[in-house]
């Protein structure tokens, strides 16, 4: 066959894909290739020495790829598991298995390789199939090698206690990073987690092993069928370093051990990595009890602040890692790379992921479209970094399809500049460069503006701040500080002082742990700068520290307060004008968040706009969660009325405008709450007829009296309520509550009257 033509190619890849050509067709038979699949070999030849290289020593492999039509077949994980159950049925022994794994495996590889690098498979098509992939090879590997252990040591079994019979075992593989997220590229390892529900031992073999030891070495087994490197190479290089205690640690611990692990020592960078796990392989129904045993670790019930000084000192590391090693041109870990916009999405997640379960997802261009509604980051900032997230995976794929090495650095040599660039569909390498470069500048700036870095401040407002952390520090200050309060120009010295010095000599700071303390002395000194210049400062900073005193021990919230400065800004200025104001928030702390957006905290939303917030915000809740619901309801009150106070605090809205939204405020959780009722009640005792045969629908009506019906209230309302419904009385049963009891902590204060 004649070599295709290559005219525009860069002259050197014309020379380097006319020798390539000629290795491949040496080999297999190339006349059967129409013109459009000359067109993708020859992309796949410039791209992927690995693809050719497999080509040409499996030329058997490509004309099966090619005749089946699997090379431009989308897969599903369903096609993934039946190809491979099918291999399987015919292994006898471990050896087999480890060799039908690695030959499915490089007849996969060169399939999603060729449908990457063509085009015919986008992004996150490629890092779905490499997933699928993983999944697969982990789950029916697991399977045949836990039914071939069980014949050697029997079948592992819980231990009998009352009410619970013994049951049988089985081992949960979590997959975590890229894995856990499907979102795997072309040369990734896999991090893994192995656990099991229960102690015990096994039963019916020919030697009992306790549960531990049978799921270690099962563990062990499937390492070396995934890990281990044969004349057919490998599987997916396999990392367990993430399980608890690293690699020290047990291989496989049960779920007792797991929760008791990352509740008293899991680290920030646990809760990180632990956003993407999932279960990957084994008991799919126990693997999901796990997960649920574990998400109060990562996902903390509280706005959790925290997240961005630990991802900052993570990506610290990375950065020295980076100019220690020169790799300024990884697209994974240099400025501006993978792990920046990957650190952006995983922020959010771990600060509000509690609050808001729809954060509560792996993959990552699934969790930015959520931003702009959830955090409120501008949708062009969403858009650039997801445009920069493709970008730099599609170039991380190119980079890995030459050699399938685990590499995510730029080549340094001519013919691989020229290669890539092709390969990403770039005019040459300077195009390229100026692309790269574009994409990373954005990925920087928005870095930047969600995780700021710590930097050092030689100027006046330092040297204040070092000022007052050295009175907090001071044992035996002279007059107690007093004369740094002067000079600041605090309007009572001697009253803002005895409030500093109280507030210092508490028995809640005396019993803070040094985190929390690092926290505290992290946000002081800003405190004292912004309350110094507000009139009533003495005032202001008595309340402001009852709020600090009230947060102590759930120091996220002075962690929210230093990595917010406008947040703080607000604080001071609205605790200046409004003792009540002060007193809410530090009764629920929680209200805190609502200070970070000024453009909603100074604009309350109009009726209707009230209405279709909360109910979007309970259709993240499951109807049958009501505790959950009435939370949400509690909460959305709450923080509506702040923001109704900060607007009418600040002159923002007028006095008649205030109690008109108090009061929609009401009318929206009324509605809502009557539904719920609605629904609890005739779940339960089914629905009332409003004559023989006729239900009603509801027929039951809310009527607000005094100043709920003067749309007239105030902050400290009680709602005056009337019931009416138009049904036949004796149909009712009298004396059920509305709401179960254990609700004791009401939405809105009410005085009842029934008809």
């Amino acid at each position: 066959m004649a070599i295709p033509q290559t005219d525009a190619l860069p002259t050197a890849l014309q020379e380097f894909v006319q020798k390539r050509w000629l290795q491949l067709e040496e080999r297999c038979e190339l006349e059967q290739l129409d013109a459009a699949q000359i067109a993708d070999l020859v992309t796949v030849v410039v791209g992927s020495d690995y693809a050719v290289d497999q080509f040409s020593r499996q030329p058997a492999v490509f004309a099966e790829l090619l005749e089946s039509g699997d090379l431009y077949r989308q897969f599903q994980l369903a096609d993934y598991q039946q190809q491979l159950s099918a291999q399987l049925e015919s292994v006898e022994n471990e050896e087999q298995l480890h060799r039908v794994l690695r030959k499915f495996r490089q007849r996969q590889m060169v399939r999603i390789i060729w449908r990457d690098l063509t085009r015919t498979a986008d992004m996150r098509e490629t890092t779905g199939d490499l997933s699928d992939l993983a999944d697969t090879c982990i789950d029916l590997a697991l399977q045949w090698l836990h039914a071939e252990c069980c014949s050697r040591w029997g079948t592992p079994y819980s231990y009998a206690t009352e009410g619970h019979p013994a049951e049988p075992q089985q081992l949960i593989v979590l997959g975590m990073g890229k894995l856990g997220a499907h979102e795997l590229n072309l040369s990734s390892d896999i991090d893994l987690i192995f656990a099991y529900p229960d102690k015990g031992e096994t039963r019916d073999g020919r030697r009992c092993l306790a549960n531990q030891d049978f799921f270690s070495r099962l563990g062990q087994k499937l390492i070396q069928a995934l890990d281990n490197i044969t004349a057919d190479g490998f599987v997916f290089r396999t990392d367990m370093r993430l399980r608890p205690y690293g690699a020290s640690g047990p291989l496989v611990c049960s779920f007792m051990a797991m929760e008791e692990y990352y509740q008293d020592q899991g680290r920030d960078w646990e809760r990180y990595a632990m956003i993407k796990a999932r279960v990957v392989g084994g008991d799919k129904v126990k693997g999901a009890e796990l997960q649920d045993i574990l998400r109060p670790f990562v996902y903390r019930k509280y706005i959790d602040f925290s997240a961005f000084e630990s991802l900052r000192s993570m990506k610290e590391m990375i950065n020295r890692e980076v100019r220690r090693k020169g790799l300024s041109g990884n697209v994974k870990l240099g400025a501006g790379g993978i792990r920046e916009v990957e650190f952006i999405a995983q922020a959010f997640q771990l600060i509000r992921g509690g609050r808001d379960p729809r954060l509560q997802q792996r993959e990552l261009l699934n969790i930015l479209p959520l931003l702009p509604e959830s955090v409120g980051m501008p949708q062009p900032a969403v858009t650039e970094l997801t445009e920069a997230y493709t970008f730099l995976r599609n170039a991380e794929h190119c980079i890995q399809a030459v050699a399938d090495k685990q590499t995510q650095e730029l080549p340094q040599d001519d013919l691989g500049q020229q290669r890539l660039a092709w390969s990403m569909g770039c005019s040459g390498w300077d195009d390229f460069l100026q692309q790269l470069d574009q994409h990373r500048d954005r990925v920087t700036e928005h870095f930047g503006h969600v995780i700021t870095p710590a930097e050092e401040d030689d100027g006046e407002d330092h040297q204040q701040d070092k000022e007052w952390l050295l009175l907090w520090q001071a044992e035996d200050e002279e007059d107690g500080g007093l004369h740094v309060f002067a000079e600041h120009g605090f309007d009572e010295p001697e009253v803002a002082c005895k409030y500093f010095n109280d507030l210092k000599s508490s028995r809640g700071v005396q019993m803070m742990q040094a985190i929390a303390r690092e926290r505290l002395c992290a946000v002081l000194p800003r405190l004292m700068h912004d309350v110094a210049l507000v009139e009533n400062s003495a005032e202001t900073l008595g309340r402001v520290l009852q709020l600090i005193k009230a947060v102590l021990r759930r120091s996220a919230y002075l962690v929210l307060l230093a990595e917010n400065p406008g947040a703080l800004k607000q604080l001071v200025r609205l605790c200046s004008a409004s003792a009540w104001f002060a007193e809410t928030l530090t009764k629920q702390p929680v209200l805190l968040d609502e200070l970070i957006d000024q453009r909603s905290l100074y604009n309350p939303p109009t009726k209707d706009e009230l209405r279709a917030e909360l109910r979007q915000q309970l259709l993240r809740i499951p109807e049958e969660d009501t505790e959950q619901l009435m939370e949400a309801l509690r909460y959305f009150k709450s923080a509506h009325a702040l923001r109704v106070a900060a607007a009418d605090i600040t002159g923002a809205l007028p006095l008649m405008k205030v109690s008109d939204y108090l009061t929609w405020l009401a009318e929206a959780i009324l509605e809502v709450v009557l539904d719920m009722a609605w629904r609890l009640m005739t779940e339960k005792h089914g629905v009332p007829f409003k004559t023989a045969g006729v239900p009603c629908d509801p027929d039951f009506i809310v009527v607000g009296y005094g100043k709920m019906g003067g749309i007239e209230l105030s902050y400290g309302s009680d709602l005056d309520l009337v019931f009416v419904h138009d049904a036949e009385l004796n149909l009712f049963t009298p004396g059920i509550s509305l709401l179960p009891t254990r609700y004791s902590l009401p939405v809105w204060g009410s005085g009842l009257s029934t008809s």
